[in-house]
């Protein structure tokens, strides 16, 4: 898998953290092998104009996900076309994230692993609009956050 993560804001994130967690998401989610992203750190100025851009909402938001319409290509790859498929990009806000973390009492690594496994989770076509939605989505991302907990404590990270 490719994951490329360019960091445009002023924070210091551990970008191979996001990149080994994006993989492991991806995995457990049958993602095929050649499948690409992209992960994109933001200040909060970026971060509003994208929000009212995509959303129509003002004012920052932590994440965006922007899916690419090759889904179905990187779910159910045939074996006979190894070009690679591209998921799309995920967009987040370390500043914003960093309020949300001390409100929530975790740390600022935390919240980005939190962030970034809901990205990708949007860009597999997850959503929380309706309630059944939302139950289902944060499940999975419970569920493959908790596993990346295991396998981190466990000292296989990458």
């Amino acid at each position: 898998m490719s994951i490329f993560v360019a960091n445009e804001s002023d924070w210091t994130v551990d970008e191979d953290a996001l990149v080994a967690l994006a993989r492991h998401a991806l995995e457990h989610m049958g993602v095929d092998p050649l499948a690409e992203l992209s992960i994109l750190l933001v200040d909060v100025g970026a971060m509003e104009r994208l929000n009212l851009r995509w959303m129509d909402e003002p004012g920052p938001t932590d994440v965006l996900a922007f899916p690419m319409d090759e889904l179905d290509d990187a779910r159910n790859r045939d074996d006979h076309d190894p070009s690679p498929a591209l998921l799309g990009d995920i967009v987040m806000c370390p500043e914003v994230a960093a309020a949300q973390a001390k409100s929530v009492g975790h740390s600022l690594q935390d919240e980005m692993h939190l962030l970034c496994t809901h990205g990708v989770l949007h860009l597999l076509g997850y959503d929380h609009a309706e309630p059944e939605e939302e139950q289902e989505m944060f499940a999975q991302q419970a569920k493959l956050l908790a596993a990346w907990t295991s396998r981190s404590i466990g000292g296989a990270t990458s």
